[in-house]
């Protein structure tokens, strides 16, 4: 009884042993991977900016008076040469009627005048007159033509003054509220306006960009990294304070050829059509512009680039014999949930986006293509 019982518990230790040899070993770890395509990207850049009227005219008086009438509704849109104020005009028409008659009394007078001068002329030439009659009667025909000029003037000045007493809108626009009522005192060229005219179609948006930005835009243009758009580069687009598109495109003008010192930052200005009057003067948006195209773009997934302990961006890669590779990449900027990388992957490399926390450099892995449609995986 003893030796079966011995017999018997060595075979189940022998099992054992043998099922210990016979469990399976694991397998590589399987990663999903995207594999790198190059692909033609436009870059754009947003630049906060604040819209400005396209024309803004103060209104202020010419004439000193007393204003008689307000012509227009504060709020309203005026069409340029349409009259807003009107001042008392009675001493400026009395002035301007005084101004003629001056000029009346002067042609008058110029008529015997002249025919004296012609007479003494004739006369010298007989001398039957002395030197100094004629002499006399030439300067008297010249000062007579003077004072017609003189009084053509002071009619054209009076005109002007009598003009003046019609306050006109200098161009098409948006008039706001009035600074003024009937009955009050304007003074010419007062310094505070009566009213101010803005037109909004079109309409600007100035835009600020950083300098250090420009610099490497050109540098990446130069090395041939991106290539200007010809005549498209020149359209722009805008994000309203809310996050919403605005519907039509924008002109890019010019950029200021001065740099502020306390930003580092130079102004962009753009013309955006406003025919609804959407865009006013004073609202902050954000500008799309148009930096260039890049022809052979890299765009990988973001999860599937992170960060060493230094803060350099890092990829994994699964190299032809299916084993992990770690790359160091450059990254340019985000575009969506892609990065869009300069340096450090090629075309064809399959980057890792899924696994990659059970996995490290050297390691054989089982690679297979990532779903993007999955929201489940994670790295």
């Amino acid at each position: 009884m003893f030796v079966v019982s011995t017999a018997l518990l060595g075979s189940l230790i022998l099992s054992g042993c043998g099922s210990q040899r016979a469990a399976p070993q694991p397998g590589p770890s399987e990663v999903a991977v995207v594999t790198v395509n190059p692909e033609r990207v436009v870059l754009n850049t947003e630049l906060p900016g604040r819209i400005s009227a396209y024309f803004v005219a103060e209104i202020r008086p010419q004439v000193n008076g007393i204003i008689q009438e307000r012509l227009f509704n504060e709020g309203s849109d005026v069409k340029a040469g349409s009259v807003l104020y009107r001042i008392d005009p009675a001493p400026y028409e009395a002035a301007y009627n005084n101004a003629v008659a001056a000029l009346a009394r002067s042609e008058a007078n110029l008529e015997p005048v002249r025919l004296k001068a012609e007479r003494y002329r004739q006369l010298i030439a007989l001398k039957a007159i002395s030197q100094q009659d004629f002499d006399n009667a030439d300067a008297a025909l010249k000062q007579a033509e003077a004072d017609i000029d003189y009084s053509k003037a002071a009619v054209e000045s009076a005109r002007i003054n009598l003009a003046y007493t019609r306050i006109t809108a200098p161009i098409s626009g948006r008039i706001g509220k009035s600074n003024v009522t009937v009955g009050a005192l304007a003074t010419a060229y007062q310094g505070s306006p009566l009213a101010t005219i803005q037109q909004l179609d079109p309409i600007y948006v100035d835009a600020t960009q950083s300098s250090a930005n420009l610099l490497q835009l050109k540098r990446n243009i130069a090395a041939g990294r991106i290539k200007g758009t010809g005549p498209d580069q020149a359209r722009v687009k805008l994000l309203l304070e809310d996050g919403i598109p605005y519907p039509q495109e924008g002109t890019l003008k010019f950029s200021e050829v001065t740099v502020d010192p306390s930003t580092g930052s130079f102004i962009l200005r753009m013309v955006f059509p406003n025919p609804k009057h959407t865009l006013l003067p004073g609202m902050y948006v954000r500008a799309v512009v148009q930096e260039g195209v890049v022809d052979r773009a890299i765009l990988v997934p973001q999860q599937g680039v992170f960060r060493d302990p230094k803060g350099n961006p890092v990829a994994l890669i699964v190299d032809g014999s299916g084993k992990v590779e770690q790359r160091m990449i450059t990254v340019a900027r985000a575009m969506g949930d892609r990065w869009l990388v300069s340096e450090g992957l090629n075309p064809g490399d399959r980057l890792v986006v899924e696994g990659s926390q059970k996995i490290r450099p050297g390691a054989p892995v089982k690679a297979v293509p990532f779903d993007g449609s999955r929201k489940d995986g994670g790295t």
